[in-house]
């Protein structure tokens, strides 16, 4: 049997963890008090809501900490119209369609790329780029279309995949870049007087890649508190312990807690591969709106393997389903129990939005883990 890194597993001491946590309560009581309200901290990342949730910690803080979900799920945070290309590309002869599994029951207008791979369509599961270029290489006969959904934690295994496929020759692999940053979208949330931010939890893994000064300008320009965490359970209580500090204190730093992966000046080589396949552009970020350079698409000399390019399909006007929430839910402004359709028209095995099944999903955090399904 595998043991976890001694590292990672004192990350996990029980012992630590409720002594820690009592002193976080008792930092929250006071800043209650002092504010009169409870601080609004938002989970940058997808996976911090789902730890905060798998742990029990968001129930423990519940009187004292208002956790919300932000736009740290790539899947949620594409566009309908974007979903719904995928779909139509999924429907054209010779395509197969090269996906993270996150993104096969994430509904479109009128389907899923689970529904139109029972009707025939040909879509194959990935964990890697690298492998869907191998892939590709195998099957010359078929284009093969990789789905670019992802954050910096991502985009350098892609930008390196379309490396490899043009030096080997690979004319039948493309991309579809649907890639984002996470700055600018922090940017767009800050700027928008329906949601009052009090501090961040700023994402380990697209902060591996990024590093600290990245995220800097949360403290010098806007003056909110943030800090870099893991997702052990000490980390998540470490991550509030922090930020409560900072706002009883009235400081602003942006601080890394999560030195055992993320450096200062991050990834510089994933960095380079980024800079090198990649121009920053605008983008669509769903409940948030276009949000100026915060988007990815391939530079010049790598253009013919841009999918979107490469194949020209018709997407109607996209339609989302009136009873889904998933706009407000990752832009903080809601959260998953307060949405009338969730656990109830909404549900993992019938889902209205992207919220309810992506893996990184905040209604499917609150589903599996909050126990509101009843």
């Amino acid at each position: 049997m595998n043991k976890r890194p001694e590292e990672l597993t004192s990350y996990q001491n029980k012992k630590v963890g409720r002594l820690l946590l009592d002193r976080v309560k008792e930092s929250a009581e006071k800043l209650k008090e002092k504010t009169g309200k409870k601080p609004l901290l938002m989970e940058v990342c997808g996976t911090h809501t789902m730890a905060f949730s798998r742990t029990g910690l968001r129930k423990a803080l519940e009187d004292l900490v208002d956790l919300r979900s932000g736009p740290g799920c790539p899947v949620c945070v594409a566009g309908q119209s974007d979903i719904d290309m995928i779909i139509e590309l999924s429907k054209q002869e010779n395509i197969v369609i090269a996906t993270f599994g996150d993104l096969l029951r994430v509904p479109g207008s009128k389907s899923s790329l689970e529904q139109e791979k029972a009707r025939g369509a040909k879509v194959e599961i990935f964990y890697s780029p690298a492998d869907a270029v191998a892939y590709a290489r195998e099957n010359s006969s078929q284009q093969v279309v990789f789905i670019g959904i992802g954050f910096e934690t991502t985009s350098p295994m892609v930008a390196l995949s379309v490396k490899e496929a043009a030096a080997l020759k690979v004319g039948n692999y493309s991309v579809l870049s649907l890639h984002k940053v996470v700055p600018p979208g922090l940017r767009a949330l800050l700027a928008d007087d329906d949601i009052k931010i009090d501090g961040f939890i700023l994402p380990g893994h697209a902060s591996a890649v990024t590093g600290r000064k990245a995220f800097a300008f949360l403290g010098e320009e806007y003056l909110i508190p943030s800090v870099i965490a893991g997702f052990e359970p000490l980390d998540l209580i470490e991550v509030i312990d922090n930020l409560v500090l900072q706002l009883l204190e009235g400081s602003a730093r942006v601080e890394n807690n999560h030195k055992r992966l993320v450096k200062e000046e991050g990834n510089i080589a994933a960095q380079a591969v980024m800079a090198e396949c990649f121009d920053m552009a605008d983008a669509f970020w769903r409940g948030v709106g276009v949000i100026p350079g915060s988007g990815m698409v391939f530079k010049k000399h790598l253009s013919g393997f841009d999918a979107a390019k490469r194949f020209q399909v018709e997407v109607p006007p996209p339609q989302i389903h009136p009873s889904c929430r998933c706009g407000e839910i990752i832009s903080g402004k809601m959260v998953p129990k307060n949405c009338p359709a969730f656990g109830r028209a909404c549900t993992p095995a019938q889902p209205l939005g992207p919220c309810m099944v992506s893996s990184e999903g905040a209604c499917a955090a609150y589903y599996h883990y909050e126990n509101m399904q009843d």
